[in-house]
């Protein structure tokens, strides 16, 4: 793929046409709400150095070049020109300056996500494969305490101590799933809202759910998460989709 002579001087720009396919996809996925969600990707060693969505620019019109990169350290960063969204800022701010583990962050409000989060009791039982994904690979936010500005931010992020947990249930407020790579998260995010569609689905028959042992649901979540170069090939499908489409995401 050629890179368009105006942004040869942008840098990181392998990882921006990884995001900007993310955000076509999610949007087209129907996993988006409206201009209000956001992702990010660290870009240096440390993880303070972050590239995220413009300020409330609809997912299907993100290109690589659009993407802002943010320092997370830095305090004036709301008072310049072309500032992130604050609620954004709030969350992914504090995240990539307190959890240099979290290199890639996706949070949306998508439709089965969001119910499961609505729900008093919002685990997530396997009983399917999607489903026995995410076992005990999970953390519930149970004190929501409005949009996430920076206190908010700060606040949800000191949930995420434990590394295995790479996807947060945020109660009254979506959910935020963790990756080391775009692809990685972008796969996890997918499943995850297919799984939250299946539990909400089989809750609705009012029929007796049929979960896994912990065993099994175990060795199922451990099978799938190292299976070779599934999110690795997703992501180059979506990407040669929308190629093939003359989609302007890389540019």
């Amino acid at each position: 793929m050629l890179r368009p002579v105006e942004t040869q001087n942008l840098t990181h720009w392998e990882e921006r046409v990884d995001m900007a396919a993310a955000f076509r996809w999610t949007e087209r996925l129907n996993l988006h709400e409206a201009v209000a969600n956001h992702f990010s990707l660290a870009v240096n060693e440390d993880g303070t150095q972050f590239l995220m969505n413009p300020n409330q620019v609809h997912f299907s019109r993100i290109k690589a070049s659009d993407l802002l990169l943010l320092d997370a350290n830095d305090p004036d960063t709301l008072n310049k020109p072309g500032a992130p969204d604050p609620s954004a800022w709030g969350l992914h701010g504090s995240l990539h300056r307190r959890c240099p583990q979290a290199r890639c962050a996706m949070h949306v409000h998508s439709i089965h996500a969001t119910v499961l989060a609505s729900l008093k009791d919002s685990s997530l039982p396997p009983i399917d494969q999607n489903t026995a994904t995410f076992f005990d690979r999970y953390v519930i936010d149970e004190e929501f305490g409005g949009l996430a500005f920076e206190s908010e931010g700060e606040r949800c992020v000191k949930l995420l101590t434990n590394p295995k947990h790479k996807t947060m249930i945020m109660g009254h407020h979506g959910v935020l799933v963790l990756g080391d790579t775009v692809a990685e998260t972008f796969n996890r995010l997918y499943y995850f809202e297919r799984a939250a569609e299946t539990y909400i689905r089989a809750l609705q028959t009012g029929r007796e759910l049929r979960i896994m042992s912990d065993a099994l649901a175990e060795k199922t979540a451990h099978e799938i998460e190292t299976y070779p170069g599934q999110a690795e090939r997703h992501m180059a499908e979506l990407k040669a989709i929308l190629d093939d489409e003359g989609s302007t995401y890389a540019s």
